[in-house]
This record gives structure tokens, C-alpha cells and sequence, in this order.
């Protein structure tokens, strides 16, 4: 069974090695003594795998003559079968997936990103459509499904490994449950950012551990190389944007007309918010996401209202919804429509959220604002 301690990512500090145990495994698909074992958010940088792959076992040394970048070429085919703790849920991969399906939009986008296309056999459950970057890669890669597939159509396209945006992805009634895939042969993997147990859940979410996720992903598939040039250039878009929101409130609305369902303090949400200066008017809520009532958006009265755009509810149908309630018609930021936007999947932990700091920054470049509200200097 899976360890439950609350793991170090909880309040993350990069660490130059990650935190590796031998033990014997008691996962259906991890039966062999000795299985390396990664919590998950702790895949290190590259040199910390090159640091594994010279470890082979207790009772060896490594080979001072070996090149480090012939070590570092192959952790999983190098050092034998990687078990990871994703979740809570043990994960054993004995050699990178060749079969991969993926579900969600997040999920999709991350493999495209890490050029491995010609690693997957299906998609499902998109959330929009693909970057036009990744267009091209995954016009051959075939959607199973415009939702969660079933678990017998899941295992029909026989993945090796199914990569999913949410636990939820993962039931009786989704796609089946974790344990039950397994006894396929087939690994599952969950986005980390999305795990919600408390002993695995961000707290909160970072754009830090969003690169320990895109490495850890690459371990997996062996292309920890790629997994650096994609950070570096996340990395960058995040370097261009410095803060040009301070001294403004924020309400991230994502959808609801009765009870608005609104970005909290732990999410991928609040770390974009974070990364943009403002204050997040639902800071006080201790999840990622949640349901408020209109009165406390009111009560709270944001500068600043960021809308998700999704193709089930646009940006503009949230914007007819604020300004025809007459009780935030009246808000300042309703009256002087003082909206940013981005797309849904830009919404979730992923490789969107730098590039939608910096949309989002341009966007509040545009905005005016009166001396009462924040700052009138939104141009960072």
C-alpha cells in the first residue's frame, strides 16, 4: 500500500537530490525487492537523475570513468523498474510507456510539449482545442472519446499507461479504478496538481512544482532534456511579468449562475494570481476551487474580475450574467467591465499558465482604473 506521511512538496523547497527508499514493494504490479521508490513532485533536475543513474544498487559503486551524460540518458532502462507514490497510489513503471492514453486537455498538452506524440494511441476528454503549436502532432493521434471513456473502451485501444488530469478520471464509472487497470498491465499516472488528499494535494500550488511535475513525467518517459527546455522556457514567459497587479483584488470566476464556482488560495487559480500581484478576494478559502454565494462577491467587491472561457460557459455569457443581476450590475468592476480572460484549459495546472500570465498581464495593461481602486499603474 501507498505511504500517506505528508510528503516535503507540501511546503516545497527545491532540494538538489530527490528523497529515494528501497523497500519491497506490495503493489500488485510492484512485486520485486529493491524497487526504487520517488514521491511525487520530488523527480529532480537532471542532475540529480544523472545522480540516480549511477546508483545501481547497495552493493555496488558507481564507475568513476563512466560519462555523466551516458548515465543520465535512460533512468528507467539504466536502473531498473521506478515505482512512484502518485497520490497515495504506488505506480511502477519497468520501462518507458510505448501505448499512452491521456485525458483531460492538461494531460494532452504536457506529452505534446515533451515531443511525445509518437508515444500516444488515444486522447479523451478534451477541454478545448489543442495549441495551435501541438496542432500538427496530435492530428494523428486519435480521440477515444469526447469524454471519460469507459473502462472496456479504455482498454480496448490496450495503453500501457493512461495519463489523467483528475483522480476522478479513475472510477468504476470513468475509466476504472487505479487497482483494477493495473491488473491489466496498465500504469496510471494523475496529474500531481491534482491530487486531492491532503497529504498529497499542493498547498499551495506553485509554479515550482508544476516544473517538478513536468520532470517527473519526463522521467518516466526518459526525456529529461526536453523537460529543461520546456521549464526554461516557462521559465522566461515568467520572467517577462512582474507583478502588475499589486495593490489590486482579484475574483477568478470559473463558472456557476446561482452559487459562483471561484478560484480559492491552493490552486493553479491563485498561483497565477500570485504571479500577477494581485489579492485574491477568496484567499481565505483553503482549496483550489470552491462555491460562493453572489453576497460575498458583492460584500468583497473585487478591481478586477478574471472570467474562464469555456465553450459550456463563455466568458461572455458570464459577463451578461454579471452585468443583468442587478446586485453586481453595480459592482465598479461589472460597470467599467474590467474582465481578463483565458481559456479553460489555460485554467488547470499546465503547460498554459505561464504563457497565460503574460496574456493576462497584456490584458490589464488595457484596463483603466480611478485612483480608489488599487493602483492606478497596471502596467508593472
Amino acid at each position: 500500500m501507498a505511504h500517506h506521511s505528508v510528503p516535503a512538496a507540501r511546503h516545497h523547497t527545491p532540494s538538489p537530490t530527490p528523497t529515494w527508499a528501497r523497500r519491497t514493494a506490495t503493489h500488485p504490479r510492484a512485486t520485486h525487492a529493491g524497487r526504487r521508490r520517488i514521491r511525487s513532485w520530488m523527480l529532480a533536475p537532471l542532475s540529480a537523475v544523472v545522480l540516480l543513474a549511477a546508483c545501481g544498487s547497495d552493493d555496488t559503486t558507481p564507475d568513476a570513468d563512466e560519462p555523466a551524460t551516458e548515465a543520465a540518458a535512460s533512468p528507467v532502462a539504466e536502473t531498473g523498474p521506478l515505482t512512484l507514490d502518485n497520490c497515495g497510489f504506488e505506480v511502477t513503471i519497468d520501462e518507458p510507456p510505448q501505448r499512452v492514453v491521456t485525458i483531460k486537455s492538461t494531460s494532452t498538452e504536457l506529452m505534446l510539449a515533451l515531443g511525445l506524440a509518437d508515444r500516444m494511441i488515444g486522447t479523451a476528454f478534451a477541454d478545448g482545442a489543442v495549441l495551435d503549436e501541438y496542432a500538427a502532432d496530435a492530428e494523428d493521434v486519435p480521440v477515444l472519446s469526447e469524454q471519460v471513456p469507459g473502462h472496456e473502451a479504455l482498454l480496448a485501444a490496450e495503453p500501457d499507461f493512461v495519463f489523467g488530469g483528475w483522480e476522478s478520471n479513475f472510477t468504476v464509472d470513468t475509466a476504472g479504478e487505479r487497482d483494477a487497470l493495473a491488473e491489466f498491465d496498465v500504469a496510471t499516472y494523475v496529474a500531481p496538481s491534482a491530487c486531492k488528499d491532503a497529504a498529497y494535494q499542493p498547498d499551495p500550488m506553485t509554479f515550482e512544482l508544476l516544473f517538478d511535475h513536468i520532470r517527473e513525467l519526463a522521467g518516466i518517459f526518459d526525456v529529461a532534456d526536453r523537460a529543461e527546455e520546456l521549464i526554461a522556457e516557462q521559465q522566461a514567459l515568467r520572467d517577462g511579468v512582474d507583478a502588475p497587479g499589486s495593490g489590486l483584488t482579484a475574483l477568478w470566476y470559473s463558472s456557476g449562475e446561482d452559487a459562483p464556482y471561484v478560484g480559492g488560495d491552493i490552486g493553479a487559480p491563485s498561483m497565477m494570481m500570485r504571479e500577477l500581484g494581485f489579492e485574491n478576494i477568496f484567499a481565505d478559502i483553503d482549496d483550489t476551487w470552491s462555491n460562493v454565494g453572489w453576497e460575498q462577491v458583492i460584500e468583497r467587491n473585487p478591481d478586477v474580475i478574471i472570467l474562464v472561457d469555456a465553450a459550456w460557459n463563455t466568458a461572455e455569457n458570464k459577463i451578461n450574467l454579471l452585468a443583468s443581476n442587478p446586485a453586481t450590475a453595480v459592482l465598479p468592476a461589472v460597470e467599467e467591465q474590467r474582465y481578463l480572460t483565458l481559456p479553460f484549459p489555460a485554467a488547470e495546472a499546465g503547460v498554459r499558465n505561464a504563457q497565460a500570465v503574460v496574456d493576462l498581464a497584456d490584458q490589464l495593461a488595457q484596463l483603466d482604473f480611478p485612483d480608489t481602486a488599487g493602483t492606478t499603474d497596471t502596467t508593472g
